[in-house]
């Protein structure tokens, strides 16, 4: 793959995260499991959803595949039956790090049966908790093969789909994971039936070839994905969409763990992919 979208250097200069701090408390405070207090937003904090909540069942596993065993990390409600909807969480250029655990938790919370395939786990990457430093992971986002993660993906769809066999099937992602996302909207389109990009470029994704529903969440001032660029892609989508771009955001707002986050739009954001994955996966189990 080509080099990775750094998101420590992929907000303009003009968007002074100080300004919104205000409203990004107040939003932050409301959003769903708590979110962290001013003093650490956007640094190392708590998870949301702790591992051992009581609505949750949350383990690390392994998916067989043609060549060899990797990791995922799952979680899913306590109550979850044969139709609680499912959905594949793939992980950004940090791989399965503390934040994309916290997002697997905070689904099960919602009520999906969730999972993050390890992408990296043929080249004994490191782990990318506390890490913002893309340089330390970008030998093996070099080596990541379509054709392959491709397979590791839908293998973790079928993991999901054995403990859910009536439910349908999302999918997820962040930053370089969004950018899969929308390549699984092509790829795997017939095992997923809606995509969920989180700021994943748009460049080389044919639009004519996507096949399921899209909810897409991109900042304004995200320096890597031009918003003109988006808005041309979901203009030409034959497929029902939500694509929202967010004035005061740029990349990676949405991980609370590091200094790129904007609560305001990562409230907004994870409220209206909720409501879509509801409305084209199944309606969570409570």
């Amino acid at each position: 793959m080509k080099d990775p979208v750094d998101p420590t250097q992929s907000t303009s200069p003009e968007f002074s995260r100080g300004a919104f701090v205000g409203i990004s408390v107040a939003a932050g405070a409301a959003a769903a499991t708590g979110a962290a207090m001013a003093e650490t937003l956007g640094r190392t904090h708590p998870p949301l959803v702790a591992p051992d909540d009581p609505g949750i069942v949350a383990r690390s596993i392994s998916l067989k595949r043609p060549d060899t065993t990797i990791d995922a990390y799952a979680a899913w409600p306590v109550h979850a039956h044969a139709a609680t909807p499912t959905l594949v969480v793939v992980m950004h250029i940090w791989g399965v790090d503390t934040s994309i655990r916290d997002v697997v938790r905070r689904y099960a919370k919602a009520g999906f049966v969730a999972i993050a395939p390890n992408l990296y786990s043929r080249f004994k990457a490191p782990s990318g908790d506390g890490v913002s430093d893309i340089a330390v992971f970008r030998p093996y986002y070099q080596q990541l093969d379509r054709q392959q993660y491709d397979g590791d993906i839908r293998a973790a769809a079928e993991w999901a789909k054995e403990r859910s066999p009536k439910a349908k099937t999302g999918v997820t992602g962040f930053c370089m994971g969004g950018h899969i996302v929308l390549q699984q909207a092509i790829d795997n389109g017939k095992v997923f039936a809606t995509a969920a990009p989180f700021y994943g470029a748009v460049d080389g994704i044919e639009p004519d070839f996507v096949d399921v529903p899209i909810c897409g969440s991109y900042g304004e001032r995200d320096t890597s994905i031009p918003a003109a660029g988006v808005r041309a892609f979901q203009a030409a989508l034959h497929v029902p969409n939500d694509i929202r771009i967010y004035p005061t955001a740029g990349h990676a707002f949405f991980d609370d763990q590091r200094a790129s986050y904007v609560a305001v739009a990562a409230h907004d954001a994870w409220t209206r992919t909720l409501a879509f994955l509801t409305k084209y996966v199944g309606a969570p189990t409570p």
